[in-house]
């Protein structure tokens, strides 16, 4: 079963027990970060299309790190002016831990269980 997230102005595809490179959350290491825009759930022949977000469906996950990324080179030259500028960007990141996936029917029966004990 995978999901599709939206954060940060994109969206990525997530399962559970991988890694996500995001754009930088807020939040220490080893703390919690839900999802809950959630574009698409696939299960098989389960899924559900949000219109635009799948109704009470999240995924959850756990901050590993905040990191840079690889750096990337901007040079600018005008031809016979003597003009050149070279400039260096690292655009920062975080990776996340993805542990749960859970749609509606999850949450229900989850509260249902708390509710009991």
């Amino acid at each position: 079963m995978f999901a599709i997230v939206e954060t940060g102005g994109k969206q990525y595809q997530v399962e559970e027990g991988r890694y996500l490179d995001v754009e930088l959350l807020e939040g220490e290491k080893d703390a919690k970060v839900v999802f809950d825009k959630v574009v698409m759930i696939v299960n098989g022949k389960k899924s559900k299309v949000g219109q635009p977000y799948v109704a009470g469906a999240s995924a959850e996950g756990t901050i590993v790190k905040h990191d840079k990324s690889k750096k990337v080179i901007v040079y600018k030259q005008r031809p016979k002016k003597g003009y050149r500028k070279k400039q260096g960007h690292r655009q920062g990141f975080t990776r996340v831990m993805i542990s749960k996936i859970r749609t509606s029917a999850q949450k229900k029966a989850e509260t249902a269980e708390t509710a009991e004990a």
